[in-house]
């Protein structure tokens, strides 16, 4: 019991939210705090999710001819001076290596904010006429983000990792493709494979990526009541093809400035994970992504020890076969209940119990971490019955988050309404005139809500704005976030 204890959550997901986040990244073993305030250590547990996620959208954009590269962290200052707006964006968060050593550096280098700035350069120098675009590149690594208010692992740290995809493009016309085309690459795998759904849509001029000429996002809606950015994709324009110098000699022999992109999808989709799906006893993760499918647990007694540990091996071999990532949990040091705690706490989708009865019957018992529900199965049905048991369980992991977001939505018609939908914990969906300083009306008059994006799913938008009372542009979603 005082193993049990130690291990497991001490507070409810539904009346401390944030403690118990916090606890489950710990107790789960996915994370551990660094010395550098506001960084973390990625273990085994949360990096083999990231390298999932990875391996996942690897494959999708390498499939419409992207390429991986890889350009320096450090940024000279006078790159980031190139594009202004760009710069007067991220200078707050921007860490600057000064020194070299002993010796001071004749001019700053920024640690990459985002690349931006670094990769155009070498852009200008690679393109040179129209057979030498679309160029389509993208980068696995890190950056770094100094300022923040409050450090939570995953959502905001100053170190994080994503991947970063940057193009160039001969005409305005494929550039708006390209974003679109990524931007629901994006709905996809986080839909798909993180069982997560979103809001897909449109920045205001307000919240758009500084530098860009618009930026498109995919937003999810937390079980504390604030929304999370997933992705964006940003139209960068000709913003950065201008000051940077990338010229190309286009098929009617004139010389143009190309259009870019650039889009990005960071490890705090791991924390949206963790928040969505998790319960009191610890994580849920999807079966898509799980690093561990199954874990077999042999239920051991003396006298029959060696004859269930090889029929929970012969499972396990069988499965892993058929390529299930499984483990073999036969520690003699623990009891099976401390045992199913522990894989419960780590969010392995399924657990399979193997005991003295079921080796007589030629069966298991197969145990959803979703919803605890046990599956009496054959063993010469086993590989069937998992794969569709974890299917179910992504299926059903993702309908519950559906259900969850579309009953989180509330259509505000006057401005009382809205504010009552924020202070509950909602996102408001409302008429909006789309200009700025209505925007900061709104943040200033329902507690720091923030328009998350301008759906594109859209209906008529006939009538006045829920805040100033103007004529309305189109519908919004507002909503506090991380």
């Amino acid at each position: 019991m005082e193993q049990k204890e130690e291990m497991g959550l001490t507070v409810k997901k539904s009346e401390d939210f944030n403690e118990w986040y916090s606890q489950v990244v710990l107790k789960a073993d996915m994370i551990d705090y660094s010395s550098v305030s506001g960084c973390i250590v990625f273990k085994p547990n949360s990096y083999a999710i990231w390298e999932n996620i990875q391996k996942a959208f690897d494959e999708k954009i390498k499939q419409s001819g992207h390429k991986n590269c890889y350009f320096p962290m450090f940024i000279p200052e006078s790159l980031l001076n190139k594009e202004a707006k760009h710069f007067e964006g991220f200078t707050p968060e921007v860490a600057w290596v000064t020194k070299g050593g002993n010796s001071e550096l004749n001019e700053r280098l920024a640690i990459r904010p985002t690349s931006e700035t670094v990769m155009m350069e070498s852009y200008a120098k690679w393109i040179r006429s129209w057979r030498d675009l679309p160029l389509l590149l993208n980068q696995w690594n890190s950056v770094v983000r100094w300022e923040f208010k409050h450090a939570k692992p995953f959502l905001r740290t100053r170190e994080f990792l994503w991947q970063e995809g940057h193009t160039a493009h001969a005409t305005k016309e494929d550039a708006e493709k390209e974003v679109m085309q990524q931007l629901f690459e994006y709905v996809e795998l986080i839909e798909n494979s993180m069982a997560i759904p979103v809001i897909a849509g449109k920045k205001t001029e307000k919240e758009k990526f500084a530098g860009a000429e618009y930026t498109t996002t995919v937003e999810a809606f937390m079980p504390d009541g604030k929304a999370l950015q997933m992705a964006t994709s940003h139209m960068l324009g000709q913003n950065f093809s201008k000051p940077f110098g990338i010229k190309f000699l286009d098929k009617d022999e004139k010389e143009k400035h190309a259009w870019t992109t650039s889009w990005g999808l960071s490890t705090r989709t791991i924390g949206a994970l963790v928040m969505v799906h998790g319960d009191d006893k610890g994580i849920v993760i999807p079966p898509k992504l799980a690093p561990v499918h199954a874990v077999v647990v042999p239920i051991i007694f003396k006298e029959n020890q060696e004859v269930i540990i090889g029929k929970a091996k012969e499972i396990m071999k069988k499965l892993k076969a058929k390529g299930f990532r499984v483990e073999l949990d036969d520690r003699d040091s623990y009891t099976p209940g401390w045992k199913f705690n522990e894989w419960e706490l780590k969010g392995v989708p399924l657990r399979i119990e193997v005991g003295p009865k079921d080796v007589q019957n030629e069966q298991a018992v197969l145990v959803r971490r979703d919803d605890g529900k046990k599956i009496n199965v054959k063993l010469k049905e086993i590989e069937n019955k998992v794969e569709e048991t974890l299917n179910d369980i992504q299926d059903s992991l993702l309908k519950k988050a559906k259900d969850y977001l579309k009953n989180s939505i509330v259509e505000s018609n006057n401005f009382d309404d809205f504010v009552k939908a924020i202070k509950n914990k909602k996102l408001a969906r409302a008429l909006f005139c789309g200009e700025s300083g209505c925007e900061d009306s709104i943040r200033d008059k329902a507690d720091g809500a923030t328009c998350r994006c301008i759906p594109f799913e859209q209906k008529s938008a006939k009538g006045k704005c829920v805040q100033c009372g103007k004529e309305a542009k189109c519908w919004a979603v507002f909503g506090k976030g991380y």
